[in-house]
């Protein structure tokens, strides 16, 4: 199997625990505040991740090459689902979700100015067509005489967030092992949540327990496949599978929360995802 189709596998499985994750986060968001879902979320993603290493290995490689980058790409993992959580609170999660399809588009970009992988003029082509997406998804009045949810704007700021995440986890792939990196993730992150929990903290009941624990096991277990699939394959061929997560996000919305997208949503999402295959498409070699 070559590099970059294992990477492609290990991507979607990752995209599948993150919808998990999602659900399960936007379950927690009627019960609880949102500095304590996600400093609990990073809390149990460091547990889980040391016990499975510590079993795996009989250690914990804690020691990184590049300490700053880590704690770095932890708060920029802090970022993007601080951000995230507080739009679900407010906005249905297949709304949230299409909005932070810009990601892909992001980290292509950062991909050519941070990681200097080449990216043609069609791939930048893509890349607007991906921002005018957002455009859409956003409702602008002028399309919709509406004015958009205010909400709508955060997980585009999770979208740039998470983009820095994924190009940092490249650029750590070549320094550090993925059981370095994936046992680094939560830990600057769940550091900085833990300041706020003397002033938001709600005893969990033993239900709010269990989905607590879920959260760090399906983020920690997506964090881990994308370090995977980051170590195999490059950010910009990678970050448009993304757009697969569009059905899981969609079928969850529906299923389990009764807010099914409407055609702002699922045109903006279609016009992001065109952009995306445009920038993933292989550049024609001479």
């Amino acid at each position: 199997m070559s590099p970059i189709l294992a990477g492609l596998l290990f991507q979607f499985a990752a995209i599948a625990l993150f919808v998990v994750l999602d659900t399960l986060t936007k379950v927690l968001t009627a019960h609880y505040p949102v500095p304590q879902i996600v400093f609990m979320r990073f809390v149990f993603h460091t547990v889980v991740v040391g016990l499975a290493l510590r079993l795996a290995t009989g250690r914990l490689p804690w020691r990184s090459r590049a300490p700053g980058m880590e704690a770095v790409r932890s708060l920029c993992l802090l970022v993007a689902n601080g951000l995230f959580v507080v739009a679900l609170f407010h906005i249905p999660l297949a709304d949230a979700s299409a909005v932070t399809f810009a990601s892909p588009i992001f980290t292509a970009a950062l991909a050519a100015l941070v990681l200097g992988e080449t990216v043609g003029r069609r791939r930048w082509v893509g890349i607007a067509i991906g921002l005018l997406g957002v455009m859409v998804a956003l409702r602008p009045p002028f399309l919709t005489g509406e004015t958009p949810h205010w909400a709508l704007f955060l997980p585009l700021g999770t979208a740039f967030a998470f983009a820095a995440y994924q190009i940092l986890t490249r650029k750590l792939s070549v320094v550090d092992s993925p059981s370095t990196i994936i046992l680094h993730t939560g830990l600057a992150a769940g550091s900085v949540a833990a300041l706020a929990q003397p002033l938001v903290w709600q005893a969990p009941d033993g239900f709010g327990w269990l989905l607590m624990a879920l959260t760090g096991v399906f983020g920690g277990g997506g964090h881990y496949l994308l370090i995977q699939a980051y170590s195999r394959a490059p950010a910009s061929i990678l970050a448009p599978m993304t757009y697969t997560q569009l059905i899981w996000a969609t079928l969850s919305s529906a299923l389990f929360f009764g807010d099914p997208p409407d055609r702002w949503t699922l045109l903006g999402a279609a016009v992001i995802a065109t952009g995306g295959v445009v920038v993933a498409w292989p550049e024609r070699r001479r």
